[in-house]
């Protein structure tokens, strides 16, 4: 399952650094400055019509260019002297084109068209919506539902970080996880359509779209020949693709997940893989003292209490990243661990404890560079 192709990072390095990010990370390379703030070899040389930034990266062009989509801030750094204007200009097109499919509020859009016609008929989608929803359905299915694409309802319902500040009431929060059911989304893989089984469920695909996202951004640089970027989309989700022009690897910097602080925790270097992010820390509202956050349960239709202060995934591919974030989760820190341990593939995670421990799986703990002596590694106890 986590060894989809059609998902596989190519090797091609993208550098992206969120101005603004709702994500509980903030995750830059450490050792590259932002376009508007040139010096030495990066000093911008000119601008490209259109919006991206032109600047030289120790004798390489490299082209940077922000934009707002999915809500959020999408940063890309394309390092090739091949790279134009129209790459850029491609690749928002292929952001655009998919938050409109996707989305669940956009009218015109696929996913909202489903939703729509929730109970009662099936909708003609794109190969590219039937291939997000279909993944999206293996991913519940391989974590047991914990990870449901059918959300929807109890999203709109808490509507965290929406304008939702207190607790719905019991009766509501039964309704909506009434129509939470990935199997009853209904798939005619030959006339390429999507039904979902009862009226009032909606398919909300905020958990996947973003890393898939990125990756097609991946596939898109891979098929242009252009062998040196980042792709950051939100802060939360993060290709490192191949190396900087020196060879090494992006130095990213892990900034403390309690936002309040504005402190680095660490740093990682990585080539060719995804960092994802999910946290309580992003979206969130206290009432009687209690913090609730928008990573909800599908099962009891709450926020998760389970000591997580955040989980970042550490994968070949965002796809897989973006779903086992926040599928990982809401398992817990045991029950997370070990499933993430059991995965085929080079997918990794740490996980941080409300009590600022590290618990880090077998092939990422070396890898993380500790700075702040809040935190400390830990290990689970048999």
């Amino acid at each position: 399952m986590f060894k989809n192709s059609k998902v596989t990072v190519a090797l091609v390095t993208l550098v992206i650094i969120a101005v603004a990010v709702v994500g509980v990370w903030f995750l830059v390379d450490q050792n590259n400055k932002p376009a508007s703030e040139p010096s030495g070899n990066e000093a911008a040389v000119n601008g490209e019509a259109g919006g991206a930034k032109v600047t030289d990266e120790k004798g390489t062009k490299a082209l940077e260019q922000t934009f707002y989509i999915y809500d959020t801030v999408v940063n890309i750094k394309v390092i090739d002297d091949k790279v134009t204007q129209q790459n850029m200009d491609d690749i928002q097109q292929l952001m655009e084109r998919m938050d409109m499919e996707f989305s669940r509020t956009k009218e015109g859009g696929e996913v909202y068209a489903i939703n729509q016609a929730a109970g009662k008929e099936a909708v003609a989608v794109s190969d590219e919506t039937l291939d997000v929803i279909q993944l999206s359905i293996k991913y519940a299915e391989d974590m047991d539902g914990l990870f449901d694409p059918t959300i929807g309802p109890l999203v709109d319902l808490w509507n965290i970080g929406s304008g939702g500040e207190q607790v719905p009431a019991q009766a509501a929060i039964d309704q909506a996880t009434s129509l939470i059911n990935y199997k009853d989304i209904i798939i005619n893989e030959a006339a390429k359509t999507v039904k979902l089984a009862k009226e009032g469920m909606v398919l909300d695909l905020g958990g996947i779209g973003k890393g898939y996202a990125a990756d097609r951004i991946a596939d898109y640089l891979k098929e242009q020949g252009l062998q040196n970027a980042m792709i950051n989309l939100g802060g939360s989700s993060i290709i490192a693709l191949g190396t900087k022009p020196d060879d090494l690897p992006w130095n990213i910097g892990l900034q403390d997940p309690d936002k309040s602080r504005g402190t680095q925790l660490g740093t990682i270097k990585i080539s060719d893989e995804v960092i994802d992010a999910s946290g309580v820390y992003e979206r969130f509202f206290l009432q009687d003292g209690v913090r609730y956050h928008h990573i909800l349960n599908p099962r009891n239709g709450f926020p998760s209490q389970n000591g997580l202060k955040s989980i970042t995934i550490m994968s070949p591919n965002a796809t897989d990243a973006d779903a086992l974030s926040t599928g990982v989760f809401l398992m817990g820190l045991e029950e997370g661990m070990k499933y993430i341990e059991s995965l085929p593939g080079n997918v990794d995670a740490f996980f941080i404890t409300e009590d600022n421990k590290i618990y880090a799986t077998s092939g990422i703990k070396d890898r993380l560079n500790l700075t702040d002596t809040t935190y400390t590694f830990e290990e689970l106890q048999p």
